[in-house]
């Protein structure tokens, strides 16, 4: 991909590489025309690009290539997957390092355009943050979800907001634009549930943490990524003004609420029909085991239809459609969904990969490790421990809450969407996927020493 010097003065300079926003407006228009087919060999039509044949051809073998190594990397560690749960590895971060390697700045054999970039971004992470917030919305009995409603309200009503506030000031340290870094700590604040999935499911984690800890994350991490939404619809008023914030206030009131409004009526309907079919046996094994999968595609699409939060959408049709199936109708559904999780989002950390700007982070400067170091330590650790008491959790059920609090698929989608809405500004994807790629290899590091560390501390202590 290109590589760029010089940052804008301030927040009205043009960005280096966006110079004109008519046509930042005409890719964003371009990237929401409907795709047919393969999404991924219609790129290059999606994107307004025109090629010649041996440039497309080009292309589309590079996109073999990657989603060929993709594959053969997710066949690989799904064979030992249970040993992948013991060691301080994840698979996000072997697809992340293995795109890096693949990319321009080391083999060069993949490179992707800016363009194509953001379309393969927005619409690969709003798919996998859907499919991921259904499986959260699973992978306990709705029967248990009451004992977390607490903990989970505290989360999303105080820490989310204070976490975007705090990662909008960290990011000031880098001389950014205020809105521009309002923005950045909107697009950071929710927990990503592709890698929370990591520390709160499988044996290993069933094993070490206590139920109430593994529910109150995987539900805060499946509705806070819904709830994001008119954060960052918020902060795109400072960096677009080109509405004004009470009309962005009505829009985004009407999005997240005709959003739960369809979620409801499509999980309860799929639902009803459920129970319906096996009482009739109308439902064969097979179609049964991917019904939330199809559930969360349908809901994804319609809510975008109807220009509402699709990613809340799909986690309220999961609850609703959690509270009225049987729990032998939920638990293999639940299996299959957290295999899809783990492994369908390898390809999208491929390309996250290949895309990551290492010219543009040189231009970010020392502050860049400074803020990175910011983020992690400020962002939600401290926020938790203040909320421990009235969250009743005890302190090391505090510590671990509040370090395991990734920033990942969600904060790409919310990256994405943001350059999809118009954003030009270079500095937003630099910084957005610099603190990302330090997350994904962050959390990867500690997920499996974490957890056995927080199972000898609680053993220790007697909780």
């Amino acid at each position: 991909m290109a590589h760029h010097r010089g940052w804008p003065a301030g927040e009205g300079a043009a960005p280096p590489h966006r110079s004109q926003e008519s046509s930042r407006t005409d890719a964003a228009a371009d990237h929401r025309r409907p795709l047919s087919g393969c999404c991924l060999c219609a790129l290059p039509l999606a994107c307004g690009q025109v090629t010649a044949p041996g440039e497309s051809e080009h292309f589309v073998d590079e996109l073999h290539l990657s989603y060929g190594l993709a594959g053969a990397l997710a066949t690989a560690l799904a064979l030992i997957s249970y040993k992948m749960r013991q060691v301080p590895l994840s698979e996000p971060m072997l697809a992340l390092g293995l795109g890096i390697v693949i990319g321009p700045q080391l083999l060069g054999l993949v490179d992707i355009s800016d363009q194509t970039r953001d379309l393969l971004l927005l619409e690969g992470s709003r798919l996998i943050v859907a499919l991921s917030v259904m499986a959260a919305a699973l992978r306990f009995p709705a029967t248990e979800l009451g004992r977390v409603v607490r903990p989970v309200l505290l989360l999303v009503a105080i820490a989310m907001p204070l976490a975007a506030v705090i990662s909008g000031a960290a990011s000031l340290v880098m001389g950014l634009p205020l809105a521009l870094a309002a923005l950045i700590g909107a697009c950071l604040c929710p927990t990503d549930p592709v890698l929370a999935s990591a520390v709160v499911s499988g044996t290993p984690a069933e094993k070490d943490l206590p139920a109430r800890l593994r529910h109150t994350l995987s539900i805060e991490s499946g509705i806070n990524d819904g709830l994001a939404l008119p954060l960052v619809g918020l902060a795109l008023v400072a960096v677009l003004p080109a509405e004004t914030l009470g009309a962005a206030a009505g829009r985004l009131t009407y999005e997240v609420l005709v959003g739960v409004v369809i979620g409801i009526l499509a999980g309860a309907l799929t639902g009803w029909g459920v129970r319906v079919a096996t009482r009739d046996r109308d439902l064969e094994p097979a179609p049964d085991l991917i019904l939330p999968l199809l559930l969360a595609m349908g809901v994804l699409g319609l809510a975008k239809v109807a220009q509402t939060d699709g990613i809340l959408a799909v986690f309220v049709a999961g609850l609703a459609y959690n509270r009225l199936i049987s729990g032998e109708e939920r638990e293999p559904q639940q299996g299959v969904d957290e295999a899809v999780n783990r492994y369908l989002a390898m390809p999208l950390f491929l390309v996250l990969g290949i895309v990551l700007p290492w010219s543009d982070w040189a231009e970010l400067g020392p502050a860049a490790g400074l803020f990175v170091v910011l983020v992690l330590a400020l962002r939600r650790l401290p926020l938790v421990l203040a909320l421990a008491r009235p969250m009743r959790l005890q302190r090391q059920q505090a510590v671990f809450l509040g370090w395991f609090g990734p920033m990942g698929v969600s904060s790409l989608f919310y990256l994405a969407h943001s350059l999809d809405q118009g954003v030009g500004d270079p500095r937003l994807f630099a910084v957005g996927s610099l603190i990302i790629a330090v997350s994904v290899v962050a959390y990867g590091l500690t997920a499996s020493p974490g957890r056995k560390l927080y199972a000898r501390s609680a053993g220790e202590s007697g909780s």
